[in-house]
């Protein structure tokens, strides 16, 4: 069963990147959101497996979008995808409980690398 993702970025040229690296690794994309309240409203209403979250967002940022998924699912596995320059943004994220994150700009093996961490199949958190 393919693993169901929902993508949050509000550039909609990232979530076209992240999708496609995503259907590659046989991903189901249940829906994607640009700012956070849409994004919490999606995770409430598909449960994904995985949520792409981006920090720096309109409405609501990844972080209190992060904190209120986690609130209402304490299981959910987020991997925040955000700039270099927010390096103290991920270290708060990952204190808020996401499984991993992925530097912008990002590749395809960086992408594919922590959706497997956050999932369980390979290794250990990014360092």
């Amino acid at each position: 069963m393919a693993t169901r993702v929902l993508v949050v970025d509000d550039a909609a040229f990232m979530r076209h990147m992240l999708k496609n690296i995503l259907v590659e690794m046989d991903c189901e994309i249940v829906a994607e959101a640009g700012d956070g309240e849409a994004a919490i409203e999606a995770y409430q209403t598909h449960k994904p497996d995985l949520v792409t979250l981006d920090l720096v967002m309109p409405k609501m940022g990844g972080l209190e979008a992060l904190e209120k998924i986690r609130t209402l699912d304490g299981n959910a596995k987020v991997v925040v995808i955000s700039a270099i320059d927010q390096r103290s943004s991920l270290m708060q994220a990952v204190k808020l409980g996401a499984v991993d994150y992925v530097v912008k700009p990002f590749d395809r093996e960086g992408v594919t690398k922590a959706v497997n961490r956050a999932l369980g199949t390979v290794g250990s958190p990014a360092q």
